[in-house]
């Protein structure tokens, strides 16, 4: 049998998402945060010179299409397409859950990665933007019609998943690879939209921005509500521990 402090330890790793890096105002800044995207959002849907500059870099990156490019970048279409996202963020869930028997963490990263993609959604029904006009590029590859473009929600779910597992690794040695491992991951798949031509180069960043718009409001959401949550469901303690709410 473990030691008391083995087991101080392993319960203390179990739970270490329990409490996450929040705002002081988790609430408030994400809420200005959130104002200023969305009229950044409609400012490039109704100004025609950002929309010309933003469909030229598009229309050029067209003209430059190769079948291994292409390739990968279809392959980035279906792995984080809405679907390949709802599949992987559960995976990782179970996984912690059912695995790594961490309820705590489980719950914790769901709530930031789902939280963090969702939020990009919202950003798209209030901006509205329309996606690139298909018939202005040389090799229109997916065409995807729609006022769904700001931002890019594959680029948001990577930036969600980023987020989610970087805190996971927080204060471990995996801390850094991660974050530059999924940096990097973020960054290919941003630049994979524009390529394909279904998104503008500001619907990618914004992507960005979103999703930490996001996190920064359902980090805060989980230490306020997050294991008090949690103690209201007694079958996750058979599963691992769940600490009490704090008073």
């Amino acid at each position: 049998m473990g030691t008391p402090e083995t087991a101080k330890r392993i319960t203390a790793e179990r739970t270490r998402l329990a409490r996450l890096p929040q705002l002081r105002h988790w609430i408030t800044q994400p809420l200005v945060l959130a104002v200023l995207i969305v009229a950044a959002g409609w400012t490039m849907r109704s100004t025609p010179a950002f929309t010309a500059a933003d469909l030229s870099v598009d229309a050029t990156l067209s003209h430059h299409h190769t079948p291994p490019r292409t390739a990968v970048a279809l392959l980035i279409n279906v792995v984080f397409s809405p679907v390949a996202g709802v599949v992987i963020i559960a995976g990782i869930c179970l996984f912690l859950l059912l695995v790594r028997r961490s309820p705590v963490n489980a719950f914790a990263t769901g709530v930031v990665a789902a939280g963090s993609w969702v939020s990009s959604e919202l950003f798209k029904l209030v901006v509205a933007r329309h996606r690139p006009d298909s018939a202005a590029l040389f090799d229109p590859i997916t065409p995807e019609p729609g006022t769904d473009s700001f931002p890019s929600g594959h680029t948001a779910l990577a930036v969600a998943l980023v987020i989610a597992l970087f805190l996971l690794a927080r204060g471990t040695r995996w801390q850094w690879p991660v974050l530059v491992a999924g940096t990097a991951v973020a960054v290919t798949v941003a630049l994979s939209r524009v390529y394909l031509g279904v998104h503008y180069p500001t619907d990618v960043t914004a992507s960005f921005l979103t999703s930490l718009t996001g996190a920064s409001f359902f980090t805060g959401l989980w230490n306020r509500y997050g294991l008090a949550v949690l103690a209201r469901l007694p079958f996750l303690a058979r599963l691992g521990p769940v600490p009490a709410p704090a008073s």
